[in-house]
């Protein structure tokens, strides 16, 4: 600034809240801090908030059978990708992500985070060798993401308009058939593709985030449903065939009439940051 340029009345004024050394008095600058401190308080969002406030907008219609716009499903979909075990209050020294010796398939752990008509989030936490049987998750879009460990997924969808062996009895194809080790992208699965019947298998202790939109309701109709699934070659059935080598990409799902015996699900206090509705 030249010698001859005018002080605007801003910096004039500023100019004159300095002390005879030509700095800011002290109580000025703690006044200053607080300001930034009250700003930095209000945008700080913890992520499990972000998660929750993402999700109202994403399930804003909250129909069975709805699926989300593209835009949504990216928005949450980054949201999950984002999110890690320690923003929701999980990790795998827990003691129920330790296998115990009891003959039975291992203690799965369900922690509650949040649920509404219009969706639900929530932890499954898997020990070594825990498995969720294959189940359905009718007129539902879910959002997975593994928070650690390495999971074996098989999903399937069902073949439509194939003739079946029985009414409890439907032809499906496999979706997925692989190993997830965190960290990876979140799964998404749809009403009717993605792979709505799915197995979780654990390698390690594994602790997965679902996100239901909508959550299952028998009011609604929307029961979760578990299934025993056998080789294609198990059913001969009229007007069905596949070719050789494809066999082992299909398979016959059978309704269990009952939950599987060797499921144990247990629900667990959430421990993590909670939500602000």
């Amino acid at each position: 600034m030249g010698t001859g340029t005018v002080v605007s009345g801003r910096v004039r004024k500023d100019l004159s809240k300095t002390n005879p050394n030509g700095n800011i008095p002290s109580e000025n600058r703690s006044n200053s801090r607080k300001k930034i401190q009250r700003r930095s308080k209000k945008t700080l969002i913890c992520p499990v908030q972000k998660l929750f406030d993402t999700c109202k907008k994403v399930f804003a219609n909250g129909k069975s059978g709805t699926v989300p716009s593209q835009e949504n499903i990216e928005m949450l979909r980054a949201v999950l990708d984002e999110i890690k075990p320690e923003d929701v209050g999980v990790s795998p020294k827990m003691s129920f992500f330790r296998s115990k010796e009891t003959g039975r398939s291992p203690l799965v752990t369900y922690l509650h985070i949040y649920a509404c008509h219009r969706f639900s989030i929530c932890i499954f936490c898997l020990p070594p060798s825990g498995v969720i049987p294959l189940h359905n998750h009718p007129e539902m879009t879910v959002f997975s993401k593994l928070l650690f460990g390495t999971m074996h997924i098989k999903s399937y969808d069902w073949v439509a308009d194939s003739p079946q062996p029985s009414s409890d009895t439907r032809l499906a194809k496999v979706k997925v058939d692989s190993d997830f080790t965190a960290p990876c992208d979140t799964s998404i699965l749809y009403p009717a593709d993605g792979g709505n019947m799915h197995c979780f298998t654990a390698k390690t202790a594994c602790a997965v985030l679902d996100v239901l939109g909508p959550p299952y309701s028998d009011p609604a109709g929307r029961h979760c449903t578990y299934y025993f699934d056998y080789p294609f070659s198990s059913f001969s059935v009229d007007g069905v065939a596949v070719a050789e080598e494809e066999k082992e990409g299909y398979a016959w799902l059978k309704e269990r009439e009952e939950e599987p015996e060797d499921l144990t699900v247990t629900a667990m206090m959430y421990s993590g940051p909670t939500i602000k509705e």
